[in-house]
């Protein structure tokens, strides 16, 4: 039994050093994470509002052709807007731009989820992982060693919180921001089909008209 107890713990033990380095990893994206969010931020603040008024105080059809995607640079949602304006004219076609967009919102928020998910993760075995070890310097009266893997252990447990919070804070913003764009996107498709087919309509209608006339 002492064997199996002795290798369970150096195996333990062994792992420290690969969760450290994986968190020092994590927070390294969570730092890049936090930098293209407040991006992406300043992006939307410059261009939602502009596209939301255009939408409002304009016809849809009109909006869309009168669309040009290097007014609002670097932004997803004039991205998609100009797809739309392309691809316009096919349901189909339509549909797959709204199944697009949302690969793309979900790809995007699997990064702050995985953050939110593995950053307390190790930061708990990064805070267990040293509590051994620091019992046996306790029980041998050898401070020192117990202070270190002490430090090491709150060391850990804060990286592995930052990580979760930054990943938690951009997880709940950005699902709102895309809520908001599928919203507005599932709006200007709806209304570019409805106007397809009421033009359709018409046009079946004054066919008809035509033969029963002649």
């Amino acid at each position: 039994m002492d064997i199996i107890t002795n290798w369970l713990y150096w195996l333990t033990t062994g792992l420290l050093v690969p969760v450290v380095v994986f968190l020092l990893i994590l927070f390294v994206r969570s730092l890049l994470l936090a930098g293209s969010f407040y991006g992406t931020y300043i992006n939307r603040t410059k261009n939602k509002q502009k596209i939301k008024e255009a939408i409002e105080n304009r016809n849809v059809l009109d909006f869309i052709q009168n669309f040009h995607l290097p007014e609002f640079p670097n932004n997803q949602l004039a991205i998609y807007i100009d797809k739309i304006k392309k691809k316009s004219t096919s349901k189909a076609n339509l549909n797959k731009l709204l199944g697009d967009y949302e690969i793309l919102a979900d790809t995007d928020l699997g990064k702050s989820k995985s953050l939110t998910k593995l950053g307390p993760m190790l930061g708990l075995m990064g805070t267990l992982i040293p509590m051994g070890p620091a019992l046996v310097g306790l029980a041998s009266g050898d401070v020192a060693t117990m202070a270190h893997n002490m430090q090491v252990a709150f060391a850990t447990t804060v990286i592995g919180v930052f990580i979760g919070a930054i990943g938690f804070i951009t997880l709940q913003i950005k699902q709102r921001w895309y809520a908001d764009d599928m919203n507005t996107l599932e709006y200007l498709t709806e209304a570019i089909l409805e106007y397809f087919s009421e033009e359709k309509v018409k046009n079946i209608d004054y066919e008809k008209e035509t033969i029963v006339a002649s």
